[in-house]
């Protein structure tokens, strides 16, 4: 089987190492700025489709097909993003003879619509977040729902994920705005202006169950995993397991993902995604039916490799494992490592990587798709990297991961990396006391721009101190007949010891 990957950055090379792992060529494709790519440089081929917007590239699922038959590629692995959840993506490679590894369109449909899956999880006994299960026709319906409600309400995009189309409304005047502007950008993420609203939960934990299923009937789940920390409705930091989860809510949770997948009929891997209340209710709130950034927290702590589950999956392949063989061992920490600058509100920081350092050691993973001498492009998603860290327990993992965010070093563009240690550091983390509005309320308290300039100071002393200790070696030279006392010594010892 020969696989393309429709996709580019740390994904295409997460997936292109697992094919070569399972023997399975690979084809790489790329837009004119990823030319140069991790992903282009891993793969076994790779093939131009476009030119940088990804609306003529990464999108265009005429250009993908076409790359897969001119390479003679047997199946397409979509990722994450891009048309990872687009059903229509998936139709047209089952429709041109190609393997699709993830779900059928039909799961996608079925769960790609916000409404629509909140009636299917209501019929089938799942527990949702109160609120309409159509969208809305008019700002009336939003306004009559909200009287009816009360404030505060979540407005969203019935297409929407990802964080994006979404909006808080917690007064009445601020109503019709965040009506107006949630279809506007419903319509340019998703193509697709309409909304539906339900009610806000008030301090909620963000708690997220893996499934992965087979064709022939068989679902399992792999446990929760801690979403919580996000910036703007964007996760930045994931653990596996919960540390609010115990082994009771756990199988509860596992029981209700399986529900919710087995009423789609779905295989492969997936994730459904709730809400939870400070009294330990959860709501359903979407499934996403693709790989998910944090899946390898899951990978770590589970000892099962998803990736290679979906191809297994995709092949007709019946699942390796039952539930009660899969057993969960230690605590996994991700942060998401992205080209932006803490000390300026995250503002993106695209450029050269002049310098790069990865961290290693025991229980280290990166999800790496950079190196030096890239040139991070102004046009995708800003994520450079995903640095994992897994250890026995939970107080360990952090520490683990601090000790790595001190070893990663990227020089000549800005990251992420002060403002995680500074979150590995601050006692509320620490203590897993936190909500979904944890890091936007946060951030006032952020001054990591003298942190950093501290940083670049010592890096700059260290590189100046070796520079030296080189050309102090280069200055030092025997006589050309006087061999050193080391050599004599062990001369010396070799004639005494009859060698």
């Amino acid at each position: 089987m020969k696989v393309l990957v429709a996709n580019r950055g740390e994904i295409a090379v997460r997936i292109i190492r697992a094919c070569r792992e399972l023997g399975y060529p690979t084809v790489a494709v790329y837009s004119e700025p990823d030319r140069a790519a991790l992903h282009v440089v891993y793969a076994d081929q790779a093939i131009p489709i476009g030119p940088a917007p990804s609306r003529e590239s990464y999108l265009r699922i005429d250009r993908i097909i076409d790359a897969a038959k001119t390479t003679g590629a047997d199946a397409v692995h979509p990722g994450y993003g891009f048309l990872a959840e687009n059903a229509e993506f998936a139709r047209a490679c089952r429709d041109a003879g190609l393997l699709f590894i993830g779900p059928s369109p039909e799961s996608i449909d079925a769960m790609g619509s916000k409404t629509e899956a909140r009636q299917r999880m209501k019929a089938a006994g799942v527990p949702v977040v109160p609120g309409l299960t159509e969208a809305v026709k008019s700002f009336d319906e939003i306004a009559a729902f909200a009287a009816q409600a009360g404030l505060p309400i979540m407005i969203k995009a019935a297409a929407g994920g990802g964080g994006k189309g979404m909006r808080l409304v917690t007064r009445e005047d601020e109503l019709r705005q965040a009506y107006e502007r949630t279809t506007s950008e419903a319509a340019s993420f998703f193509g697709n202006p309409a909304v539906y609203a339900e009610k806000f939960v008030e301090s909620p934990r963000h708690i997220e169950v893996q499934i992965v299923g087979d064709q022939h009937g068989n679902l399992v789940h792999l446990g929760e995993r801690e979403c919580t920390l996000q910036r703007r409705h964007q996760k930045v930091v994931e653990e596996c397991p919960s540390p609010v989860v115990d082994e009771e809510l756990r199988q509860r949770l596992g029981a209700m993902a399986v529900k919710a997948a087995a009423a789609v009929s779905y295989y492969s891997a997936g994730t459904i995604e709730c809400l939870m209340g400070p009294d330990r209710q959860f709501y359903f709130l979407e499934m996403n039916t693709r790989l998910q950034v944090e899946h390898p927290v899951t990978e770590m702590v589970w000892g099962v490799d998803l990736v290679k589950a979906q191809l297994l999956i995709a092949q007709g392949g019946k699942l390796p494992w039952r539930q009660e063989q899969l057993k969960p061992s230690g605590h996994a920490i991700e942060c998401r490592i992205y080209a932006e600058d803490p000390a300026r509100k995250f503002a993106p920081s695209p450029g050269l990587i002049r310098y790069m350092n990865l961290p290693q050691g025991p229980g280290v993973r990166n999800e790496n798709g950079v190196y030096p001498g890239y040139t991070v492009p102004v046009f995708y998603d800003p994520m450079l990297s995903k640095l994992v860290c897994h250890s026995s327990t939970r107080a360990d993992a952090i520490e683990r991961m601090k000790r790595a965010l001190m070893e990663y070093r990227i020089q000549g563009i800005e990251t992420t990396i002060p403002f995680f240690t500074f979150l590995m550091n601050h006692p509320d983390f620490r203590a897993a006391r936190f909500d979904t509005g944890f890091i936007d309320g946060l951030l006032p308290q952020l001054a990591l721009g003298p942190n950093r300039l501290d940083r670049e100071r010592v890096d700059a002393a260290i590189a100046a101190a070796a520079i030296l200790a080189f050309e102090d070696a280069e200055r030092v030279q025997l006589p050309a007949d006087q061999d050193s006392q080391w050599k004599r010594a062990g001369r010396e010892e070799a004639v005494r010891g009859g060698l």
